[in-house]
C-alpha cells in the first residue's frame, strides 16, 4: 500500500449521477423525515448548491439521526475519489462545503467522508476505521503546522509515532505516512467560503498572521484606507509580557527590526522599502505584530543602558523597548504612535458590576473607532474626567497601615492604573488638540505645532548617565558636597565596653 503509486488529478473530480435517478428538488426540509427519495431530493440540492450556501451544508450532514446520516450518505455519492489520495481528496471534499460545528459534529461527516473514500478505492485500506483515522490525523496534523498555536510544530517522526498501532491493531507503512505529512507540511488544507465572503473587500475581512501568534485577541483588518504614520529601523526589546509579568531571559534579547505603524498595528518586516500605501504587509511580517490600541509610549527613563531608548505599554499591559537612531527620532516614534493610539481607540467597555473585590484592569476593546476626531477627542475627554475623579476617591479613602497585606497591594494596583489612565488620556487629548489645529494632513507639520504648543524644541535628557568620575564631565557639574577619603582606622567606631558585674552601678 504506498500513497506515491497512485495516479493523483489535480483537481478531484465530483460527478454526479445521471439526470434520470435525481428526483425534483423540493423545499427545505427538517431532519424528522425519514425517506430515501426526500434525502436524495435534499442531497442532490445540497451538492448543487440549489437554494443553499457553502456554509449552510454541514448542517443537513452532521446530526445524529437516521435522515441525517441518509443524506451525508446519498451526498457523499456525487463525489468520486477513485485513485486518489487521501489527503488530495480531503481537499476537493473541503472545497465543496464548509465543515463547521462541534467536534462530534464534524468527525460524523468526515465518518461519511472515509466510507466514501473506502468504497471508491477497494484494497487500499483495511477498513473504513483506518481510513477516518488517518482523516482525522491529517486535519490535526494541519491545525498544528499551520495554526495559530504556540510552541514547536509536530515533526514527521512525532506523527509516525503516534499513529503506531491504530491501523486495526498494527502500524501504517512509514512511507504512506511520511507522504501525508509533507503534503500537508508544504501545501495547508483550505477552508471553503461562501462567495458572497469571498466577493467582500478585503479591508472588511479580518486576517490573523500566517504562523503562530501569542496574542489571540488581535486581529488584522487590511483596511487600504489606513494611513501610515511611520516606518524605519528600530532595535526592539521585549520587557514584560501580558499582565506585567516579566518576560523570560531567553526571550528578552534586543532585535533590529523594520517597523511600520499602519493604522493601530506595529508591524515587523523584512526588507526596508514598504511605502506603498495600501499594500498588504501580512505576507512580509517576520515577527508577531503590536497593536497600539489604548497604549500608551514615553520615553524610557528607567533603562540607562542604551541612549534615545522610548517604552511602548499596550492595552494588555505588555512593555517594549525601542531605541530610537536620535532623540529627535524618539520623540517622532513617540508622538505618532500616541496619535495612531488616540485616534483609532475605540470608547472602553462599561465597566462590569459583580461582588469581587479585587482590582482586575478592565479589558479594552481590540476593534477600531468608528467615530471623528472630535468625537473622539469628546470620548477620551470624559474618559479623563472618570479617571481622574477614581483617582481623588482612591486618594481620599487611603487603607489602613496595619491593614493586610491583600488590601495594600490592592490600593496600589489601583493607583497606579489610574495614574496611568490619566497620563493616557492627557496624552492623548493634547495630540488630537494639536491634530485638530493643524491646518494640513502633513505630520511633519503637525510635529512642529505640536512642538511650538509645548513650549518650543526642547533638549530631551540622554537616556545614559555618566558618574560624576568621569573626566569627561566639566568642573562645575561635580557634587557640591566633597567626600573626604579616611583611612580605615578613622572609619572605625569604638564602644566603651563595660564589665557586666559593673552595668548596674550606672
Amino acid at each position: 500500500m504506498d500513497f506515491r503509486r497512485l495516479p493523483e488529478s489535480p483537481v478531484p473530480q465530483a460527478q454526479p449521477p445521471e439526470e434520470g435517478q435525481r428526483p425534483p428538488a423540493g423545499d427545505k426540509l427538517a431532519n424528522g423525515v425519514r425517506t430515501d427519495k426526500v434525502a436524495w431530493n435534499l442531497a442532490s440540492r445540497l451538492y448543487r448548491l440549489e437554494g443553499f450556501r457553502k456554509s449552510e451544508v454541514a448542517a443537513y450532514l452532521q446530526k445524529n439521526n437516521d435522515f441525517s446520516r441518509t443524506v451525508a450518505e446519498k451526498y457523499l455519492s456525487f463525489f468520486q475519489f477513485g485513485g486518489q489520495s487521501l489527503d488530495r481528496a480531503l481537499r476537493g471534499f473541503l472545497h465543496a462545503l464548509v465543515l463547521s460545528g462541534e467536534t462530534q459534529e464534524r468527525e460524523r461527516i468526515l465518518y461519511q467522508f472515509s466510507k466514501r473514500f473506502y468504497h471508491c478505492n477497494p484494497g487500499l485500506f483495511s477498513s473504513v476505521d483506518c481510513v477516518h483515522t488517518l482523516t482525522c490525523a491529517i486535519m490535526l496534523l494541519n491545525t498544528d503546522l499551520h495554526g495559530q498555536n504556540i510552541g514547536k510544530s509536530m515533526s514527521c517522526q512525532e506523527f509516525i509515532t503516534n499513529l503506531n498501532g491504530l491501523r486495526d491493531g498494527g502500524n501504517f507503512p512509514k512511507e504512506v505516512l511520511k507522504a501525508l505529512y509533507w503534503s500537508i507540511r508544504s501545501e495547508k488544507l483550505e477552508w471553503a467560503v461562501d462567495e458572497e465572503d469571498a466577493a467582500r473587500p478585503e479591508k472588511a475581512r479580518p486576517s490573523a498572521l500566517a504562523g503562530k501568534m501569542s496574542n489571540p485577541f488581535l486581529q488584522l483588518v487590511q483596511d487600504p484606507t489606513v494611513p501610515t504614520y511611520k516606518q524605519g529601523i528600530l532595535p526592539r526589546k521585549m520587557h514584560q509580557d501580558a499582565d506585567g509579568k516579566k518576560t523570560p531571559w531567553g526571550k528578552r534579547g534586543w532585535k533590529v527590526l523594520h517597523t511600520v505603524l499602519r493604522g493601530m498595528v506595529l508591524y515587523f518586516l523584512k526588507g526596508e522599502d514598504h511605502g506603498l500605501e495600501g499594500e498588504s504587509l501580512l505576507g512580509q511580517m517576520v515577527d508577531e505584530p503590536v497593536g497600539v490600541h489604548h497604549s500608551l509610549a514615553t520615553p524610557a527613563t528607567h533603562y540607562t543602558k542604551k541612549p534615545h531608548v522610548f517604552q511602548l505599554r499596550t492595552a494588555d499591559w505588555r512593555l517594549y523597548l525601542f531605541q530610537a537612531p536620535t532623540a529627535q527620532e524618539m520623540t517622532s516614534w513617540i508622538a505618532r504612535i500616541n496619535l495612531a493610539a488616540a485616534t483609532h481607540s475605540a470608547p472602553p467597555f462599561p465597566a462590569a458590576v459583580g461582588s469581587q473585590r479585587k482590582f482586575v484592569r478592565p479589558i479594552l476593546p481590540v476593534g477600531p473607532a468608528q467615530s471623528s476626531l472630535e468625537e473622539q477627542h469628546r470620548s477620551h475627554e470624559s474618559c479623563l474626567d472618570a479617571a481622574s475623579d477614581d483617582l481623588l476617591d482612591l486618594q481620599r479613602n487611603l487603607p489602613e497601615r496595619r491593614g493586610r497585606g491583600r488590601e495594600l497591594e490592592d490600593y496600589r494596583l489601583r493607583k497606579e492604573y489610574l495614574e496611568y489612565e490619566k497620563t493616557r488620556y492627557e496624552t492623548y487629548l493634547q495630540l488630537l488638540v494639536a491634530r485638530l489645529h493643524s491646518p494640513s494632513d502633513d505630520l511633519d507639520l503637525w510635529e512642529e505645532q505640536l512642538g511650538k504648543e509645548a513650549g518650543g524644541p526642547q533638549e530631551s535628557k540622554p537616556s545614559l548617565k555618566k558618574s560624576h568620575s568621569s573626566p569627561s564631565l566639566h568642573l562645575d557639574e561635580a557634587p557640591t558636597t566633597a567626600k573626604v577619603k579616611r583611612n580605615i582606622s578613622e572609619r572605625r567606631t569604638y564602644r566603651k565596653i563595660i564589665p557586666k558585674r559593673n552595668r548596674n552601678q550606672l
